[in-house]
Formats: C-alpha cells, sequence, structure tokens
C-alpha cells in the first residue's frame, strides 16, 4: 500500500481511520525501509477491536455516559501511543456531535439543489436555532474531555487538530473554533484542521463563508485535507473535479504555510489519474 503510494511520487502519508491492526506489520516495516514517512494520522488509528471499516465516530468526547466515554478515551490514546510511534506530527480528530432529530437524513445528500429551493433558508435557521438550544451539555463533555486528552497527547509530542465537519451539528460549530482553543489548558497543544470539501458542503447550504472561516482560524492552522466538492455535493473528488462551483484552491492556496501539512484525502473510487492530478495541481499552486 505504501509503496504504491510512493511510487506516485508522495513523500509523506496520511494513516486514516480506516487502518486495519493486521496493516500495521507492513506499515511499520515499510517505514523502517524508509519507503515514507508519516505526517498525520486520524483518530482513531488503527481501527477499535471489532471493526473493520473507518468508523471514526463510533465513540464520541461529546457523550457523557461513562463506557462510551472510557472508549473514546482509551481508543484516542491508543491513537496518539500509535501517532507517535510512527512519527506523525498531528492526530486528526473529531468532536462529536449534539444528538437531535434531523428534518433531513443526510445533509449533504441533494442538498445544494434544496439550498436554492423556496423555504430552505428558513429551515437551515430553525434547524440551527435547535441545534444551539440543546448543545450545551455536549459542548461541555467536548471541553473537559479534550482537556483530559491534553497531557497526554503533550507526553506523547503529538499536535490534537480538530476537523471542522460537514453536518450541522456536528461539533464545534464552526464560530466555536476560536472557544475551543481559548479553554485548552496550557501547554496548549492543539490546533485547527481544515477540510476544504467539508467547509465547501457548508457553503453550499449558505451555513459558511470559506473565506471568512479560514481568514479566522488561520493563526491556528496545522494542515489541511484537500478535495474537491460536485456541484451536487459529492466531496473527496479529486482536485479540479469539481467543475464550475467546486472548491476554490485559489482561495485556499492563500492560506498555505511552509509549517503546514496538506494531505490529498480523496475517495477510493479515484482513478491512479485522479490523484497524479491532483497533485499536479496542488503543486503547481504552490509554486505561485
Amino acid at each position: 500500500m505504501l509503496r504504491e503510494i510512493a511510487d506516485l511520487g508522495f513523500s509523506h502519508v496520511e494513516l486514516s481511520h480506516g487502518i486495519r491492526v493486521t496493516l500495521v506489520p507492513g506499515i511499520l516495516r515499510a517505514l523502517e525501509e524508509g519507503v515514507v514517512k508519516v505526517c498525520s494520522t486520524h483518530n482513531f488509528c488503527p481501527l477499535p477491536t471489532g471493526f473493520s471499516q473507518a468508523a471514526p465516530n463510533a465513540f464520541e468526547p461529546s457523550v457523557s455516559e461513562a463506557t462510551h466515554h472510557d472508549q473514546w478515551m482509551r481508543q484516542s490514546r491508543r491513537s496518539l501511543d500509535f501517532a507517535a510511534q510512527v512519527g506523525a506530527r498531528a492526530l486528526v480528530t473529531h468532536l462529536g456531535s449534539v444528538r437531535f432529530s434531523w428534518p433531513w437524513r443526510n445533509p449533504a445528500e441533494k442538498l445544494p439543489a434544496r439550498a436554492r429551493e423556496p423555504g430552505f433558508a428558513a429551515l437551515r435557521e430553525r434547524t440551527m436555532k435547535k441545534i444551539r438550544a440543546r448543545m450545551g451539555p455536549f459542548w461541555k463533555q467536548v471541553m473537559a474531555s479534550v482537556e483530559e486528552l491534553r497531557a497526554f497527547a503533550v507526553e506523547r509530542g503529538v499536535a490534537l487538530a480538530f476537523e471542522n465537519r460537514e453536518r450541522p451539528g456536528e461539533l464545534p460549530l464552526d464560530d466555536q473554533f476560536g472557544e475551543l482553543f481559548a479553554g485548552i489548558a496550557q501547554p496548549n497543544n492543539a490546533g485547527y484542521w481544515h477540510d476544504t470539501g467539508h467547509a465547501h458542503l457548508k457553503e453550499q447550504l449558505g451555513l459558511l463563508d470559506h473565506h471568512a472561516h479560514l481568514e479566522k482560524n488561520a493563526a491556528r492552522l496545522i494542515g489541511f485535507h484537500l478535495h474537491d466538492v460536485t456541484a451536487d455535493g459529492r466531496d473527496h473528488q479529486a482536485v479540479g473535479e469539481g467543475g464550475e462551483g467546486g472548491v476554490n484552491f485559489e482561495m485556499v492556496r492563500q492560506f498555505w504555510k511552509p509549517h503546514h501539512l496538506l494531505v490529498l484525502e480523496l475517495a477510493p473510487r479515484v482513478p491512479v489519474e485522479g490523484v497524479e492530478n491532483s497533485k499536479n495541481r496542488i503543486e503547481a499552486l504552490l509554486l505561485r
């Protein structure tokens, strides 16, 4: 797996939340042989016992129930141990959600078209108002969970990179990252991880101004997940394949700094040519 990535011209990888335990020996061998280096990992990595597919939200830091919280903490610590073992700088982490009965099944499903329909804006505002009214205990639990994990991350020398999410009720809400970082005790080794596709989906729904959001959180940026989004809301597309109205990477590149981690996060269905084209397009933007 890592040899194939290296042969495409990549020097570093992010190990995702879909890495099964059975892949770990081969990964460690590839790292020992210098095939690639690891820049980041994604919680939970490797997968918790009993899971065979990606499950980053199997346990959430927003849930106060003791057994669930203990599992989130145990798996996150295990992920930090592995991140340190493979030399990763950051552990990309989700921060849970507000438990809520949604007026739509999947916020990304066909909603870019619906967002232009009469009445959608009112539905969106009612939904967000209900989320904010319900979020208090979930947000309090997130802050407590982050503080509990922080010291462990500091000991391992791995930064906690909190990712913006695509669903309206996932935490933090987009205007809360500043509050999140301000509330973390010192030493504060946490930062912001920006997912271009998630931000673009929110923008399609009228929930976010992509540029303003990046500008607001630029000082805490650790890295980026880079992928495109089509007009009908399909994300994790090859860079440049979103078509008219896709992610504005020309805008996004204005926020890239030499110390940031840039990760192509493409769907498994993207062909090799799409991976190569994405790499070339990002490298061209870096040279401007």
